[in-house]
């Protein structure tokens, strides 16, 4: 049982700063996640993802895949302390082909913070990104990143930010010049301009400040850079509203920085903003009833599954959210779903795959649960309650492929990695009530190619993906005034020929062409079809189906 007084809980919520870094590939969310740490001092050296192919990579890329290819396809969790807050960093992937991982982690957050590559202004994954975060009201932060290069203009960047992404920027610094020319940042809101200096080593409080953004010394130092940036600044005063905290909160407005990320140049801005801007955890919604983060009794949400941290234990990792209360090593906890009962000894809490064992955690706080297949997405964690926290999503897939065994003695291992894979979210794994080949269901292509690449290196058994013919997949319900179990039983023998159940047992059909889905659809009226499915208790959100 938790044993915290309520005023300890609120003390600890209150520190707490959770949020997701978010962008397109290419747009230096890796490289900020790293100086973000570096710059708390949580880390002493920052890895390069670009030097893949010395020993360094960068610190929350640990797959294998993700050191040769130099991206990110998981999500990593990592967590430090900055100016008395504890801080919750989650690192998402960019590529497209996992969005999926990605929208699950944006419901375990309290903020996002969005980074830009300044060449390319707003990118279609940005775009695709920000709707969730807009779905939700999460508050965004924007990082405008490699002014060192040759660069967009900063007023066009403003413009197209707030014209794509439908919300105001508030600038809180200004670039001075570009690429070669780039001369520093003037703070707005300090009055004062930050100089920039190339560089990766340099370390928080070193570089030279110039007080007044008026300053002669300014306009004699830095020229025609900083007299166009001054002009700029002004416009921008008159143009651009007050910067509302609550409009922040509530996802109508963005602050906005611009660096260098790469030479450690806006990272303290950003990770100042962070502390001092940034919720601590709020409310979060149960089918039940709202849960107060500061409720005394525990509860939490697991949002990601990711096997195979540790590759000698051949482990699967649960991350968990907790949503309230205080967590406790050795406590007992009830999966609301199965109503099993686990007793958690080691736990962890994390920097990318280095742990360490926690003793305690609280609301906000992402924490690691090991475990053999008992927990599952989107399974609620109490201490007794039944409740079921909603919103983490499985979209239906877009590409299918069959899977095959390259040598059949390695059957075993081959469905033993497709349903921890399955579990973990990187593929969705179809089993077809007719015949005995497995389909795998993926957003992207890529998933295939990592999902290939991993049952070889991670279970030992080289895989073989085909093409499928199927191309449109829908989970099937029937409500109980509809017939419930026996109209859908019905349904499933009839189209036995195009049935699956996927990782959670969930009954699926699987279709050729879009209208012959059509056609299924007016011939069985009783029965939901669903491109969404929100969690493995079947809990369909269908607002968002459109």
């Amino acid at each position: 049982m938790s044993t915290a007084t309520p005023s300890r809980t609120e003390s600890e919520v209150r520190r707490r700063r959770t949020f997701a870094i978010i962008s397109h590939p290419d747009a230096g969310k890796t490289t900020l996640t790293e100086k973000l740490l570096l710059f708390s001092g949580a880390i002493q050296i920052a890895g390069s993802v670009k030097a893949r192919k010395a020993s360094r990579h960068a610190t929350s890329d640990w797959m294998e895949i993700e050191k040769q290819r130099g991206i990110s396809v998981a999500s990593s969790v990592m967590q430090m302390e900055y100016r008395d807050c504890v801080i919750n960093l989650l690192d998402t992937p960019g590529h497209q082909d996992f969005s999926e991982d990605t929208y699950r982690v944006l419901t375990a957050v309290d903020a996002a913070l969005m980074v830009i590559d300044a060449a390319n202004g707003v990118e279609p994954q940005t775009r695709r990104l920000l709707q969730v975060c807009r779905a939700r009201n999460t508050p965004i932060l924007t990082f405008v990143n490699k002014l060192d290069r040759e660069v967009q203009e900063p007023l066009a960047l403003m413009d197209e930010i707030e014209r794509e992404l439908g919300m105001t920027v508030v600038p809180f610094t200004w670039p001075v010049g570009m690429g070669k020319f780039f001369g520093g940042v003037l703070d707005l809101r300090k009055d004062q301009m930050r100089v920039f200096t190339p560089g990766e080593d340099r370390v928080a409080g070193t570089e030279e400040v110039v007080q007044g953004l008026t300053n002669p010394v300014l306009a004699e130092r830095f020229g025609s850079p900083y007299e166009q940036a001054a002009g700029e600044v002004e416009l921008v005063r008159e143009a651009a509203p007050e910067f509302n905290h609550a409009d922040f909160l509530s996802g109508k407005q963005t602050p906005m920085f611009f660096g260098s990320a790469v030479n450690n140049f806006g990272v303290q801005e950003v990770l100042d903003a962070l502390v001092d801007l940034a919720p601590a955890p709020g409310s979060r919604t149960a089918i039940q009833r709202e849960v107060q983060p500061v409720e005394p009794k525990f509860t939490g949400v697991v949002f990601k599954i990711q096997a195979n941290m540790d590759p000698a234990h051949r482990d699967r990792i649960a991350f968990v959210r907790v949503a309230s209360g205080k967590f406790e090593r050795g406590m007992n906890l009830k999966v609301v779903r199965s109503g099993k009962t686990l007793r958690p000894n080691t736990v962890v809490t994390f920097m990318s795959q280095k742990r360490e064992l926690l003793d305690e955690a609280f609301a906000g706080d992402i924490i690691g649960i090991p475990n053999h297949g008992v927990l599952q997405l989107g399974d609620t964690l109490t201490e007794g309650e039944a409740l079921q926290y909603t919103g983490l999503p499985f979209f239906a897939p877009e590409m299918f492929r069959s899977v095959e065994v390259a040598d059949p003695l390695k059957t075993k291992q081959l469905k033993a990695g497709l349903q921890q894979l399955g579990e973990e979210g990187a593929i969705q794994v179809f089993r077809p009530i007719a015949g005995s080949v497995l389909l795998l269901g993926a957003v992207g292509q890529l998933q295939f190619e990592v999902v290939a690449h991993r049952l070889e290196h991670e279970y030992g058994c080289k895989a073989r993906i085909m093409p499928s013919r199927f191309q449109v997949a829908r989970w099937v319900t029937c409500s109980p005034e509809d017939g419930g179990e026996k109209e859908l039983k019905r349904f499933i023998d009839a189209n036995d020929h195009r049935m699956a159940y996927d990782a959670v047992d969930a009954p699926t059909v699987l279709v050729e062409y879009a209208p012959e889905l059509r056609a299924i659809e007016s011939n069985w009226p009783k029965i939901k079809f669903h491109a969404l499915r929100e969690h493995a208790g079947l809990v369909f959100q269908r607002q968002l189906e459109g």
